[in-house]
Formats: C-alpha cells, sequence, structure tokens
C-alpha cells in the first residue's frame, strides 16, 4: 500500500467524532446498532486499566511508540499518527463544532435526538421496559440512554473519555443556572432499580425542584408574617380577637390567639387534647436523597457505629413543624399523628363526655428516658421553612458532579454499555415477540441477558452478551437467514463424528451455555472420544452467523499501554459488526 493509501485511512480513521447529521437520520425503529454496542464493551475491557478518567486522560499521552514502530505494520502506522493528532487536538476538543453540536442535541429537551419509538401498549409496555430493571440499567428513554449511544459512537476511549469530561461541564452548567436535566424525572427520588448513574442525575433534578420549591416557600412565609405584623396592630390577640384574615390562628390553654406557622391542611377528626383546637398537618422537611452508594453506606456506618443520629434529627424537625402548627400542643397530640400504634384509645367513662379522646401513650412511650419524650422537652416551634436543613441541595450535587468528572473508567462505561443494551432488547421484543419463527430464540437470548448480568460476574463476559446482541440484530436485518438455519439445523441428521448440523442443532438448542467468548482459532478441539458435544461446546452461539460475525471471536483489547487504549477501531455505519 502507498503512501498516498495509507494517509487517505488514517484521515479516514481520524474522524474519530461522530457526526450529528448521521446520527439524526438513525432509524427511530431501529435497534442500537452492535458496532456501538462493541465499542462500549471495549471501553469496559480498557477502562479496568486506570482508576479513573482522570489517570486515563493523563497517561494517555505518555506510552511510548517503541513497540509500534518495531514492526512497521500499517495498524502501528495508523495508531502513531491518530496518536500524535490526538495530542495536538485534546485540548481544543470540547470547542469542536461537531462536539458542541452533539452537546446542543443530547442537551435539547424539545428536540427528538436519537428518539426511539417505544411501543405504546400500556400493558405490553410494562412488560417490555422491565429488562432494563434486571439489568440495573437505565430506562429506555432516558437521557443516559442516548448519552450511551452517543459515546459508543465514538472511535477511541480518549476521545470518549474527553466527551464525557464536556458532558459533566454541562451538567454542572444545567445546575448553576437552575435549569432541569432533560430525559431525567424532574421530582423523583432516585430509582434504585436503575444504574447508579441515572440516579445521581435524578438527584440532581430533585435537588432543583426542592430549591424552587424552598424559594416559593420562603416568599410565603415572609408574605404570612407580613400580614400577620399588620393584623396585631388592628387587633388585640391577647384577649383573643384578630381581624379577619386568611392566617390561621389557634387557641391556646390561657385563652390567647397564637399564630399558626406551617400549617398545611386539617387532619381529619383529630383535635388537641389540652385545648379542643383542631390539629393541623405541618410541612415538614424533606429527607435526604440517598443514592445505593449512600444507602449502602449509611448502613455500614449504622451497624458499625449504631449510630441512629439522622432518624433522631428527622424527628425533632417534625416535632418542631408540629408544635409551630399546632400552638397549645402536647406530645400525646403528636404521637397520635406521627405514631398512631403508640397511642392507645380507652373508653369513655360515662356518656356525656363520649365526645372526648381518651387514651394513653404506649408503654415504650411511658419507659424513663423514652427518647421521644426527652426530644419534645427540648424542641421549640419553628416551621419547617427556618429550620436547618437535614439534607443540603447544594452540598449533595456538587459532590455527585465532583465524583463524576473523576469516576472510574470501566464503572462509567459499564453503566453505559448494559443502559444501551436495554434499549436494544426492549425495542426488538416489540418487534419479535410476535414472530412465531423468532419469538423463541429471542426470548432464550433476552433471559441469557437478564441471568448473565444479574450475576456480579457479567462484566468478565462482555464477549458473550455483545455475541447475543449480535444474534438478536440479525434476527431483525436479516429474518430469513436465520430462519433458514433454524431449519437447516432442524431438518439435517446426525452424524456421531459431530461434524455435521446434528451438532449445529444440539449446541443452538443450549443457547445459555454455549457462549465461550474465546478466540475460536485458539481452542483446543475435544478430545476424539468425547461424543457430547452439548457439555462442552466448541464453538459460542454467534458462529452460526459466522458470515456476520468477527470481532468478538477475539477478547476485546486490554492496552498495556495507551496505544492500545488510542488505536481507533474501523466502523462501518452500514453495516453491522466490526471487521
Amino acid at each position: 500500500m502507498n503512501g498516498f493509501a495509507i494517509e487517505t485511512v488514517v484521515l479516514q480513521v481520524l474522524e474519530a467524532i461522530p457526526c450529528i447529521d448521521v446520527l439524526n437520520t438513525i432509524n427511530t425503529n431501529s435497534i442500537p446498532p452492535t458496532s456501538v454496542i462493541k465499542q462500549l464493551a471495549i471501553a469496559v475491557e480498557a477502562g479496568k486499566n486506570f482508576k479513573s478518567l482522570k489517570d486515563l486522560l493523563a497517561s494517555s499521552g505518555n506510552s511510548s511508540p517503541i513497540r509500534e514502530r518495531a514492526g512497521l505494520s500499517f495498524s502501528a502506522v495508523k495508531s502513531l499518527v491518530l496518536r500524535d493528532k490526538e495530542d495536538k487536538l485534546a485540548s481544543g476538543f470540547g470547542d469542536d463544532e461537531r462536539v458542541l453540536a452533539l452537546i446542543h442535541s443530547l442537551f435539547d429537551a424539545d428536540g427528538n435526538f436519537l428518539q426511539r419509538k417505544l411501543v405504546s401498549d400500556s400493558n405490553t409496555c410494562a412488560t417490555m421496559i422491565s429488562l432494563p430493571k434486571d439489568i440495573h440499567a437505565a430506562p429506555p428513554h432516558s437521557f443516559i440512554v442516548k448519552l450511551s449511544e452517543v459515546i459508543g459512537s465514538f472511535r477511541t476511549l480518549r476521545k470518549m473519555a474527553l466527551f464525557w469530561c464536556r458532558v459533566v461541564i454541562e451538567l454542572r452548567r444545567f445546575w448553576s443556572e437552575g435549569r432541569h436535566l432533560p430525559g431525567i424525572p424532574v421530582d423523583e427520588i432516585p430509582d434504585l432499580n436503575s444504574c447508579l448513574l441515572y440516579q445521581q442525575l435524578q438527584v440532581i433534578n430533585c435537588c432543583l425542584s426542592r430549591k424552587r420549591r424552598c424559594t416559593i416557600a420562603n416568599e410565603s412565609f415572609d408574605s404570612e408574617m407580613r400580614e400577620a405584623s399588620s393584623n396585631v396592630e388592628e387587633s388585640d390577640v391577647s384577649i383573643g380577637t384578630v381581624a379577619a384574615s386568611s392566617l390561621l390562628y389557634a387557641r391556646v390553654k390561657t385563652g390567647e390567639l397564637v399564630l399558626r406557622l406551617g400549617a398545611n391542611q386539617l387532619t381529619e377528626n383529630l383535635t388537641m387534647l389540652e385545648t379542643g383546637e383542631p390539629i393541623y398537618l405541618p410541612i415538614t422537611q424533606e429527607g435526604p436523597l440517598l443514592t445505593e452508594d449512600l444507602i449502602r453506606e449509611t448502613e455500614e456506618l449504622v451497624l458499625r457505629t449504631g449510630s441512629v443520629g439522622a432518624g433522631c434529627s428527622r424527628l425533632l424537625s417534625d416535632m418542631q413543624a408540629f408544635k409551630a402548627a399546632n400552638p397549645g400542643c402536647i406530645l400525646e397530640d403528636f404521637v397520635r399523628w406521627h405514631s398512631p400504634p403508640d397511642w392507645v384509645e380507652t373508653e369513655p367513662s360515662d356518656e356525656a363526655n363520649s365526645s372526648v379522646t381518651r387514651g394513653q401513650l404506649s408503654s415504650r412511650m411511658q419507659k424513663e428516658g423514652n427518647l421521644w419524650r426527652e426530644l419534645w422537652e427540648t424542641s421549640r416551634p419553628v416551621p419547617a421553612i427556618k429550620q436547618t436543613p437535614l439534607f443540603d441541595e447544594d452540598l449533595a450535587v456538587e459532590g455527585i458532579l465532583n465524583f463524576l468528572e473523576d469516576i472510574p473508567t470501566s464503572e462509567l462505561f459499564q453503566q453505559l454499555f448494559v443502559s444501551l443494551l436495554g434499549l436494544g432488547f426492549v425495542l426488538a421484543e416489540d418487534k419479535l415477540s410476535a414472530n412465531d419463527n423468532l419469538s423463541k430464540l429471542f426470548y432464550e437470548c433476552k433471559d441469557y441477558i437478564v441471568s448473565t448480568c444479574q450475576k456480579s460476574v457479567w462484566k468478565d463476559k462482555m464477549d458473550d452478551i455483545c455475541q447475543v446482541y449480535e444474534t438478536m440484530e440479525t434476527m431483525l436485518l436479516s429474518p430469513e437467514e436465520v430462519i433458514k438455519t433454524i431449519k437447516q439445523a432442524e431438518e439435517s441428521p446426525t452424524m456421531e463424528n459431530g461434524s455435521s448440523a446434528g451438532e449445529l442443532k444440539r449446541r443452538f438448542k443450549k443457547l445459555g451455555l454455549n457462549f465461550g467468548g474465546k478466540d475460536k482459532q485458539q481452542r483446543k478441539p475435544p478430545p476424539k472420544d468425547q461424543k457430547n458435544s452439548d457439555e462442552n461446546p466448541s464453538r459460542p452461539f454467534a458462529s452460526f452467523f459466522d458470515s456476520k460475525s468477527s470481532l468478538f471471536s477475539k477478547k476485546p483489547p486490554k492496552p498495556e499501554n495507551l496505544s492500545l487504549v488510542d488505536k481507533p477501531l474501523p466502523l462501518d455505519e452500514n453495516d453491522w459488526t466490526l471487521v
């Protein structure tokens, strides 16, 4: 190959930033291409050699090209040129027009960028979208899934990492500007069935919604205080008269009217035992937003130290809010609202007082040194809006953004991988579940994915998972070919030497056991006297479609130096596999 040809190929490979126009032309009815899934799988494998993204980016310019120069191979030339080119452009990557176009499309809440058409039937949809939860992925319609497809469209690990860093910058900008992230619920607690990355973005949106509510609540409280001040000037609260207003008051034992602060709504059939005034539900502080990693840390802390500090803080906060909303209340009133099982009602002694609530606290509440009574005696009437926050939204989001800036490399790509995998199977199920010829095979593939990804060792089976996905894509793109192969396997006679399609049939039936994921050419043939090929299959399931399967007959490269990480993979946008 002459120098001009080499330069042409290298320049094509250097086009490592996916084009927004190409991504916009993706068929909304199609599943993500296998090439993107495989690229993310390779990133997972390569990322195991780095502690974090910063470690990856800091190391990527320091590898020695001596080994590549020694071979003088075409691949080595491409790797050297690519690295030199990337080193020069890395600093300006975030300002590249193509990168900015991708960022704009990803964060455009009103756009249809990479918006797949999911099944509309609610019952069917609920069944299909269970797979992402089963494999701990992000929901198929979420921002994370779109991000996964974009990052998987990059051709080098370095640029995948650089683009992620640019995404984090945008996440931080959205937070500072008070804008909700698209493709993420605006006010939901973290979904522990989804991946950690999705949970963390849920926290960011939820914190933003809480800050907005807090601002509104503060303005409302200040307005009430101004109105109350003007009423005091016009009324004589000490003798129990107030001017007509929208404010709520409660009469205490002395007969004085006291303003209710932070009252939310009237309770049903609950009145204060000492004053007879109705009990109002208080506005309470919202609890902390805990992702799965924080829940695990909290549980470990409690088990290690026996601390219940967080629970006490929440209880004290609720008591203060209750006192502010219900002037003249006592501990028994609070218990009847907050913990009904700890209030034991008794029968009235006479019919004349039958309307008066009678009862007593439970035995645990009456014990000396009871925590509830101690907290009640120390608590003051303070509405939730004026209390010390139990959860600091700014601190929580800042912690998440700092973590995402230096997230463990393999951990990031694992979450992107399973999220895009989940989308592919949701889309495919809508098309293949009703196909009598292919539905059985599809559900075997799906069951394999679920059972494998639910195990902690699934990260070591990336080859196998990709082969299953490739098989599923073949069913969508070339259904006639798959059906023909199935029929040939069923009709061909079995020969004792195991070389006929009969052996193929047996392997075909054992889909869940036939994923070796290693280099087929390096496998040792089974002993000649071994007749039971089911117990030791020599070929992965994807070999049934050898004409369409090539890359994952070998393990993804594990780079000992950055030359392997930065080495681009030649992708063909018009095909569905890597060559």
